[in-house]
């Protein structure tokens, strides 16, 4: 079976709430703050194996992140040095004789804003979250993506441009979820921002 590339996304810059969630919930080694990172997720699964021995056999980056799941494989490399970063993707690529353009496009599945969150419903979120608190009253974004991977980019675009807390990010499955809080004018710059960067994804449809 032939192996196809679903997410490929360079972050030149890992912000601090990113990092940190990633850290949380990851059993490789820890990314800190502003580090270049490189999401990459495939079908079938299992051969994220194959990626990732590729990468770290010809650079020096270092692996956070390694899923398999029901269909897709994603892993997370980092390094200080971007350049390592650069070179892991292009070994992935080639190993998998593709070029970035044959990713797919980011489609935005949901995008919703909830304002004022009300107690109880912070209440249930906070309990199953990974990241920060959201606290009643805060608005709440949503933003659910396919490929999954590319949640991790919407959530680092909306860190950069927004003064908001990252309450949970999952960039694995069918569908990638990204849950953000602050006020109202603050989340809607966070929402411009996540969209504009998945939008402006190229690639194949899928």
């Amino acid at each position: 079976m032939s192996t196809s590339l679903r997410t490929y996304v360079f972050l030149d810059s890992l912000q601090p709430q990113l990092a940190a969630h990633i850290s949380t919930t990851c059993r490789g080694y820890f990314p800190v703050p502003y580090v270049a990172s490189l999401f990459v997720e495939i079908a079938p699964g299992m051969a994220i194996h194959r990626l990732m021995d590729t990468a770290l056999k010809n650079t020096r980056v270092q692996p956070a992140t390694l899923v398999v799941e029901r269909a897709y494989g994603m892993l997370e490399l980092h390094s200080e040095d971007k350049g390592e970063v650069r070179s892991a993707g292009d070994a992935i690529l080639k190993e998998l004789g593709v070029s970035e353009d044959a990713r797919i496009k980011p489609r935005i599945v949901s995008n919703t804003i909830i304002r004022a969150i009300e107690p109880m419903h912070a209440m249930i979120l906070d309990k199953i979250r990974f990241g920060s608190l959201i606290v009643p009253g805060e608005s709440l974004l949503i933003i659910e993506t396919e490929p999954a991977a590319y949640a991790a980019l919407a959530a680092n675009e909306a860190e950069k441009a927004a003064n908001v807390k990252l309450i949970d990010v999952n960039p694995v499955g069918a569908f990638g979820r990204l849950y953000l809080a602050g006020t109202e004018s603050e989340i809607d710059s966070a929402a411009e921002a996540a969209l504009a960067a998945l939008k402006g994804v190229t690639g194949k449809d899928k």
